[in-house]
């Protein structure tokens, strides 16, 4: 193997960032123009309105210029105020981030705690929400990328229907990836980030609101500046439309790009893709012998989380299948951090992809005694694409 340090010669198999396609990168090495300007207000315009085709509403969708955290942050901020009293389901490190979030905003923090690896049922969340009628939004993670889970976000948001509460769903890793569909399945606030699914460049991220938000923003006395929700709406229905501060340019030009291939592949055929390698990822860990760490009915189309064979470390594992045979895989985060390792398989990825990384997990457990066939993973890959 040559040149493992070189950092074209990694494949990227995380949950994020994902490896960017040329296009995308051509994209942002145009010139920077003012973002005042007609010519921006134009690209804005394009970029926002394919972002909401994505989100599948009728509804605006505004860019912030900031990491998938920054639009959690303004989807919590806006609409809930502090002392008001909001459920926080939590089953993994990114639900816990919502509830710090909410938490750091002074908002009265209720958990809905679910064991990590599984999945919240909408009977749970109906429950909490019997129980405790001043209850103004309910947080959702709908790809809980530290465990590998997939929340029912459809079913759920049947169920919130029947509540007054805000639906508030975070689509960071699904979003372009897994089915989501913001008007029919009821969701009030949604977002996402640059670096998952999508495939852009980290650093940008989106948020689309419903009516129903929009009218409890009105009500919160703005408690954030930068993510101020008003803000944004205001700049962005300007003529040409704005953000309210200095955007990432480059990175609205990389996002533009990159949901035009989103909308060029397809919404459907793009969440079929994702899904057949979540299929085939799944079938490649159990042909090598490994144990899924997520309860397959509710395991993720987007990352594939398995548990570290015994008697190996994670620096043995992970360090070998990057820097001896250029895969770079996630490890655990918190309690599981050691305890299991994470397969990307979002953006965009195919057999290609997969086929590398089954064989470079392979070659590493037989060179650390763990299985005799290290070719068993790519065997199961090809059978799952013929």
């Amino acid at each position: 193997h040559t040149g493992g340090n070189l950092m074209n010669d990694i494949l990227l198999m995380l949950p994020g960032p994902t490896t960017v396609h040329p296009r995308v990168l051509n994209a942002m090495s145009k010139a920077v123009v003012n973002h005042r300007g007609a010519l921006y207000g134009e690209i804005l315009t394009e970029t926002t309105e394919l972002m909401s085709k994505v989100f599948q509403t009728p509804n605006n969708s505004y860019l912030l210029t900031g990491s998938g955290t920054a639009a959690m942050e303004a989807g919590i901020a806006n609409t809930v105020a502090p002392g008001e009293k909001m459920l926080n389901v939590v089953g993994g490190k990114f639900g816990e981030r919502f509830m710090k979030i909410a938490q750091a905003h002074g908002i009265d923090t209720q958990e809905l705690a679910v064991e990590w690896g599984t999945a919240v049922t909408p009977e749970a969340i109906a429950e909490a929400l019997d129980e405790d009628e001043d209850i103004k939004a309910v947080s959702v993670i709908h790809n809980e990328t530290s465990t590998g889970v997939a929340a029912p976000i459809e079913e759920i948001g049947k169920v919130m229907k029947n509540y007054d509460a805000l639906y508030i769903v975070d689509t960071v890793s699904s979003l372009g990836g897994d089915e989501v569909n913001v008007e029919k399945f009821g969701i009030d606030v949604c977002l996402t980030g640059s670096q998952k699914c999508l495939a852009a460049p980290p650093g940008m991220a989106a948020i689309t609101l419903s009516d129903d938000a929009w009218a409890a923003v009105e009500k919160v006395e703005t408690n954030t500046f930068y993510l101020d929700l008003k803000a944004a709406r205001k700049s962005g229905d300007k003529m040409p439309p704005e953000t309210p501060y200095t955007p990432s340019v480059s990175l609205t030009y990389a996002m533009n790009e990159a949901l035009k291939m989103v909308m060029e592949e397809g919404l459907d055929a793009r969440v079929a893709r994702h899904h057949k390698a979540a299929k085939a990822s799944v079938a490649a860990v159990k042909a090598l012998g490994l144990e899924l760490f997520a309860d397959e009915a509710v395991s993720s189309a987007t990352v594939t989380a398995v548990k570290m064979p015994e008697g190996i470390t994670d620096a043995d594992f992970r360090g070998t299948t990057r820097d001896k045979y250029g895969v770079e895989l996630a490890g655990g985060q918190d309690h599981l951090k050691g305890n299991i390792f994470r397969i990307g398989h979002m953006g965009n990825i195919s057999y290609k992809e997969l086929t590398q990384t089954f064989a470079a997990i392979g070659m590493t457990l037989k060179g650390l005694g763990v299985i005799d066939d290290a070719g068993a993973g790519v065997a199961s890959i090809t059978e799952s694409y013929l």
